[in-house]
């Protein structure tokens, strides 16, 4: 069995040579500032955030974020929101995005809705977190809802184990595709209220709550809360997309 390590800084500032790294796989990690020099291989995959990554002294990071956007336009939408209107468009967007891709998968054997590509989330572990992401940023933060968190959410991997509890949700549960779409679509809802209510002033409103507990104590104003939750919409839209993709083809 491969060895796992996890929350672990034993590898930073690290020198790794002449050394067999294949099949090495690094999740959710911090790497700024990580080299990979003089290495060989066949069939290398990156994804992430990266504002500069660059490969063989080019930084490609520009030209990856061009493809991404004109494959799916939705992004630029959600990253350049400013007004009201900007906001609105994008939810418009998103929205559609999403009523195409679940009419796509309610076409696919339910099994495959609940398997995992590559230890990815499954297309509805994906809602689930998305149904956790807007009860946070949203419901949370910006609404002040008294429950917020509906129980089938699902947070990031790098949440606290006794977090989710606290938070009141069920992270083993084994939902159905419309179990989940029924909760996503009452959150979704919310979202629609607010961008279509939305003036210049709610925007720069500061937020009394942060999303939950473990979050940093920053300060936390709607269009961030917003931005983040018209960004994790499409981002795993994405991610959601390429997984159907591969197991279309499976």
């Amino acid at each position: 069995m491969a060895a796992e390590y996890e929350k672990s800084d034993q590898f930073r500032g690290a020198r790794i040579s002449e050394s067999d790294l294949s099949g090495l796989e690094v999740r959710d990690c911090a790497v700024d500032g990580l080299k990979i020099v003089d290495c060989y291989g066949e069939d290398v995959y990156v994804g992430g955030q990266f504002t500069r990554i660059v490969v063989n002294d080019v930084d490609v990071a520009a030209y990856v974020q061009g493809e991404l956007d004109e494959r799916q336009p939705e992004r630029v939408l959600a990253r350049g929101a400013v007004t009201p209107a900007d906001y609105q468009a994008a939810w418009d967007a998103i929205e559609a995005m999403w009523a195409v891709t679940v009419d796509r998968a309610r076409l696919m054997p339910q099994s495959a809705l609940h398997e995992r590509v590559d230890g990815e989330w499954s297309f509805v572990e994906t809602q689930r977190h998305l149904l956790f992401a807007t009860d946070a940023w949203l419901g949370n933060a910006v609404l002040e809802q008294e429950a917020p968190y509906h129980p089938l959410g699902l947070p990031s991997s790098g949440m606290p184990a006794d977090v989710a509890p606290a938070l009141g949700l069920t992270l083993d549960a084994t939902p159905s595709l419309d179990q989940v779409l029924a909760a996503r679509s009452e959150r979704m809802t919310s979202v629609r209220r607010l961008v279509d209510g939305l003036t210049e002033a709610e925007l720069d409103r500061v937020c009394r709550r942060k999303p939950a507990d473990p979050y940093p104590d920053h300060e936390y104003v709607v269009r961030r809360c917003l931005g983040v939750v018209l960004g994790e919409e499409v981002e795993h839209h994405r991610y959601a997309v390429r997984d159907l993709d591969t197991l279309a083809r499976s």
